[in-house]
């Protein structure tokens, strides 16, 4: 198995740092609003890698943090009049709805930052008496040039980036490229008792402790998107290698930005989408195999057109299991003669798949094996086969699927009887004031399909 590692910008072959085991950090998100599609394509990504790890046999210890305080948390949570807990304990648990939707498994451990804030003073700490931090007025700061290797992951030069716009000059820094660690409460924000100030910490000394206190010393992979590469994850190798003494990670993997109809996402443009909004259009299961129709190293386009490819590529697949599964119940159990050359069929596509996934974990490709498979499937396996030979190859493309997190089980149908008795619960645990439950029934329809909405005249409802 190769992937491209970011460090060396060639492909590596994997060789884990534990025969077996695999000890794995993606940076999770910044928990003060419903998740985007932006925060979606790491997810996927990296829950495909790991995916297919286990499919090759490897035990996964699988990390992903929630940032759960910094300045865009705090200014939410004023302007929504509530405290900062309240306000990411509520997108937390929005936001692995939305996982669960892109059927994005959970991490072995889903550490919060305010959890961890004692391992963080205890690095600062560290790295101040190694020598490679320093205190000024409350605030402690990263002295960049002590670390020999700071910018060899992004290839800047230290000097360039002094001159360049990037780096603000701040008066309490002994040199501006220094990063801050921990600063000083402002009024009204949530802080924590340190040896230099009552503050937070910085944004990158979180993820350095987080990864050494739930995977231990150098880790086998670290990813995230390729936006974080610089300052985040520079800075990350920084402070853990100072205070660790050890290499940070062997492996460094990074996706490629999504774009919006060919331009970058952003508010301003009007082309910023949730995921809750993309839900209500599309199943996520059709996110998710969008998101893999592409490497994971390529900038990807996302547009209606594409979306709706995306969709009738997902819909083959289901419906050729469908079919399959439907021969299999009326099969007969005989001794088929095809049953070897069936096999044979089955292991060479199934080889075509690994060799994609081995190659630095070409989605796209593996896809394309699936759609051949499906192909074959639809030509070859009819009334004739066997119970034994139609059920092996509809197992085949389940399980090959399944390694991409790729859900091939068409969504059960409700009646429209069933439909309009959860709604009737569903308004009388409003009038109740039992939200939790009301909540509860819209996901469950929405799971299988039907899109509720409110209006003056009642609940009107729709099939997706």
């Amino acid at each position: 198995m190769k992937l491209y590692n970011t460090m060396s910008r060639r492909k590596e072959e994997f060789v884990p740092t534990e025969p077996g085991k695999v000890k794995m950090y993606v940076c999770g998100p910044t928990v003060y609003n419903l998740i985007h599609i932006g925060n979606a394509r790491p997810m996927i990504v990296f829950d495909t890698v790991r995916r297919y790890m286990e499919y090759k046999g490897y035990d996964v210890n699988f990390v992903s943090n929630f940032t759960d305080v910094d300045d865009k948390i705090i200014k939410k949570a004023n302007e929504e009049g509530v405290t900062t807990k309240e306000l990411t304990e509520h997108y937390i648990e929005e936001c692995k709805k939305d996982m669960a939707g892109m059927n994005i498994k959970p991490a072995t451990t889903h550490p919060l930052a305010t959890q961890e804030i004692p391992g963080m003073i205890d690095m600062i700490t560290t790295l101040i008496e190694k020598g490679y931090a320093y205190e000024k007025n409350g605030s402690v700061y990263f002295r960049v040039r002590k670390f020999s290797r700071y910018g060899m992951l992004s290839g800047k030069n230290l000097d360039e980036l002094e001159s360049g716009f990037r780096v603000a000059v701040d008066d309490e820094k002994e040199d501006p490229l220094d990063f801050v660690l921990w600063k000083p409460k402002k009024e009204g924000e949530p802080y924590w008792e340190s040896p230099w100030s009552e503050g937070r910490p910085g944004w990158h000394i979180e993820c350095s402790v987080m990864s050494k206190k739930y995977l231990g010393g150098e880790i086998d992979i670290h990813a995230g998107g390729e936006d974080l590469i610089f300052p985040h994850h520079e800075n990350e190798i920084a402070q853990s290698e100072a205070a660790n003494g050890e290499t940070f990670s062997k492996y460094w993997m990074h996706n490629g930005f999504l774009n919006i109809d060919n331009r970058k996402m952003s508010k301003s443009e009007g082309n910023f989408f949730t995921v809750r909004e993309i839900s209500e259009v599309y199943d996520l299961q059709v996110l998710r195999f969008f998101m893999l129709s592409a490497h994971y190293r390529n900038p990807l386009n996302f547009s209606r057109e594409l979306m709706e490819s995306a969709k009738a590529g997902l819909d083959r697949i289901i419906t050729a299991v469908k079919n399959l599964d439907y021969l299999a119940q009326n099969a007969k159990e005989f001794e088929d003669e095809k049953k070897d050359a069936v096999a044979a069929e089955l292991a060479a596509y199934t080889k075509k798949f690994e060799d994609a996934m081995d190659d630095d974990f070409n989605t796209a490709d593996a896809i394309s094996v699936i759609f051949e498979l499906v192909k074959y499937a639809n030509t070859t396996i009819n009334e004739s086969n066997s119970k034994e030979v139609v059920t092996m190859v509809a197992d085949q493309i389940k399980k090959l699927s399944d390694v991409l997190g790729v859900i091939t089980e068409p969504k059960e149908e409700l009646l429209d009887a069933d439909i309009e008795a959860l709604i009737e619960e569903r308004q009388a645990a409003r009038k109740a004031r039992n939200f939790a439950r009301a909540d509860e029934i819209r996901d469950e329809l929405k799971a299988k399909g039907i899109l509720l909405e409110d209006t003056r005249e009642g609940v009107k409802w729709k099939r997706a």
